[in-house]
């Protein structure tokens, strides 16, 4: 089964996980529409640079505006909800602007989309909304535990994205992958922070807190999983998480990195870089078994292949040169 034939809504496109989304749909037969933030430049993001942007049908706009939203769902049969403010350190300064975006931009995706009839709703979610592991792996049914305003936005837009399924008899599934990581990623994140620095010439890789560990998936693996649920009839009304079943400290994701690369590093920690004391997620380890169960869904890439992709996308110089190694990225 693949998206032939079918009229996909991606928003959130013209982002990390979105545009590499967008060209998966469009090469397992879907009709793309993928929504990029409007601005005044008409920038579209990482699909300025995809080799599919011209099957790719680009609008700008913002979910935040629900009369937008419902034009842009208009014909659709799917949608993949990924717009949203995502920075963790950001939403301690502007904790409004992600209610604004996360929790109203997914009512009013789900307001449209239940308008439209359309087939099937993917709400984006993030393991961020488990907290620190009280037990692990972290299967699906592990406490919600909002430690920063980002996670309890992330939160809120799950439970109205249920909320139309439960009330609505919406075709919704709460897609939550880990750690998703990859080419185009953004700096604020420690993978490409790091790669970004070691290739700069840097032998201090300034990082916050490398303690905790996470569970990274590379992006076409996330990519992949996000597509499984999209045509999985069994998966309706369920959340779902997405990552590898493999957990590592950031402090020996470092490591791995610097080895990859031939670099001798020293790491210091900063304190600009650190979460609130109570904020951090100190341990996430995912449980992937309900999605294998749903779809078949298993990673094709270990971290040291992913890693190794990553590396090479991002020490080509017309890659490189779109980041600024010297600035923390909130």
């Amino acid at each position: 089964m693949d998206f032939t034939g079918k009229n996909v809504l991606i928003t959130g496109a013209d982002g990390f996980i979105g545009s590499h989304l967008a060209e998966m749909v469009l090469s397992m037969g879907g009709r793309v529409r993928a929504l990029s933030l409007y601005n005044s430049f008409n920038y579209w993001g990482w699909l300025e640079q995809s080799p599919s942007l011209n099957k790719i049908e680009v609008v700008s706009g913002d979910v935040r505006d629900s009369n937008f939203c419902k034009k842009i769902l208009e014909k659709m049969d799917i949608v993949f909800n990924l717009a949203a403010l995502i920075a963790i350190p950001y939403s301690y300064i502007a904790p409004d602007s992600y209610i604004d975006t996360n929790v109203k931009g997914a009512l009013n995706i789900c307001q449209a989309a239940r308008d439209a009839s359309v087939e099937r709703v993917i709400q984006i979610s993030t393991s961020e909304v488990y907290g620190t592991a009280r037990y692990v792996p972290i299967d699906e049914n592990h406490p919600l535990q909002p430690q920063s305003p980002y996670s309890a936005s992330k939160i809120g837009a799950d439970a109205i994205a249920m909320s139309f399924y439960q009330a609505f008899g919406l075709p919704v599934v709460i897609a939550r992958p880990f750690n998703t990581y990859g080419p185009r990623q953004s700096a604020r994140a420690v993978i490409p922070s790091v790669i970004i620095q070691i290739a700069s010439g840097s032998k201090k890789i300034i990082i916050g807190d490398g303690r905790p560990t996470r569970d990274f998936s590379f992006v076409e693996d996330t990519c992949n999983g996000l597509c499984q649920l999209g045509m999985c009839d069994s998966a309706v009304g369920q959340v779902v998480n997405i990552g590898s079943n493999y957990e590592i400290s950031i402090f020996n994701t470092i490591e791995k990195i610097s080895k990859l690369m031939g670099a001798n590093v020293e790491i210091i920690s900063e304190n600009e870089r650190l979460r609130p004391e109570n904020s951090e997620v100190m341990r996430l380890w995912c449980d992937n078994s309900k999605i294998n169960q749903l779809t078949g869904f298993t990673p094709l890439y270990s971290l040291d292949m992913g890693l190794a992709k990553t590396i090479e996308w991002f020490t080509k110089p017309e890659n490189l040169k779109n980041y600024k190694a010297t600035i923390y990225n909130v």
